[in-house]
């Protein structure tokens, strides 16, 4: 991937950094924390009631397997192209690329395995599946070069990611996909995106622009406007997704779940706006226990109101 190469890289920052062994580095590279956001995936299978069937869920997991290392791949050929970027900013200052921990050579030839082991098995595992995953790459790939940096379209991009996940967990186990399924999954992904656009705001002060030159197009105000208009949809949509869903009990038990969605986007505004964790948003989940515990509690209460032969009427 030589396009992704820039022309001569300085040396990176000499201070007092730690170096971790080459493969530690690595895996830091590749960012396991963040494949919990490919959880999605298994969205598909728990809405399809398909928990109970053992080749849908190997489907399921292959395509959380694909989708891990696909966006892998992401990561890494974003940290190429802002490697100059990242060595002023200062949390990502420490990340292996740009701390010389990895060269852009290893790098290149690490994204090229990377799409050798996903692309080929996507495809094998289902054809559209296999669209899909690398409708999901390039759109990512678009994004590190160009789309980054065109406003709005920005946070648009970003929460696709996550909307195409969803109905790649679909895809692959053959299921129909639900519209209020991806209303509400295209509403959460934004308001996880423009979040983060504020967190990365504040954090960045008055040097933001030197680090990432979208957000000289935002201000904190925009933002904070934006994430209370998808804040208000994504809850609307939730609730009207509960009563009117074709696919959910005909004794609307699901509406039972508002108050976990409830408290979990407001747990995750708490967290926005006074505990600085939402870098990104597995950082928060990873960190912050009782979202953590509201998100467990959710995923059971799901389970158990579709799967558990409850009383209708």
């Amino acid at each position: 991937m030589a396009g992704l190469e820039t022309e001569r890289e300085p040396a990176p920052p000499s201070t007092a950094l730690t170096r971790r062994p080459w493969l530690a580095s690595l895996l830091r590279e590749l960012r396991p924390k963040q494949w919990t956001k490919n959880a999605i995936i298994f969205a598909g299978l728990v809405f399809a009631r398909k928990l109970a069937d053992p080749q849908a869920i190997l489907l399921a997991s292959a395509a959380f397997l694909v989708f891990c290392l696909l966006s892998s791949a992401v990561y890494v050929i974003n940290d190429l192209l802002d490697l100059e970027a990242d060595r002023r900013h200062p949390r990502k200052r420490y990340r292996p690329l740009a701390a010389g921990e990895i060269s852009p050579g290893q790098a290149r030839a690490v994204v090229a395995a990377l799409l050798v082991v996903s692309l080929p098995p996507a495809f094998a595992l289902n054809p559209i599946f296999g669209l899909v995953a690398t409708l999901y790459f390039v759109s990512n790939l678009a994004y590190s070069l160009r789309l980054k940096h065109v406003v709005i379209i920005d946070v648009f991009v970003i929460a696709a990611g996550f909307v195409l996940r969803a109905i790649a967990g679909a895809v692959v186990i053959r299921v129909d996909i639900s519209p209020w399924f991806l209303l509400c999954t295209t509403l959460a992904a934004l308001f996880l995106a423009l979040t983060k656009r504020r967190h990365e705001l504040e954090l960045l002060s008055t040097g933001a622009a030197g680090h990432r030159r979208i957000l000289e197009e935002y201000s904190q105000p925009l933002l904070e406007e934006m994430v209370a208009v998808v804040t208000s949809s994504t809850v609307i949509a939730y609730a009207l997704y509960t009563f009117f869903a074709p696919n959910l009990p005909e004794n609307r038990s699901m509406m039972w779940t508002i108050p976990f969605v409830l408290y979990a986007i407001f747990r995750y505004l708490y967290l926005v706006y006074r505990k600085d964790l939402t870098g990104s948003p597995e950082e928060a989940l990873l960190r912050d226990a009782p979202l953590l515990t509201c998100i467990v509690l959710w995923g059971l209460a799901v389970v158990a109101i579709l799967y558990v032969p409850w009383p209708q009427g």
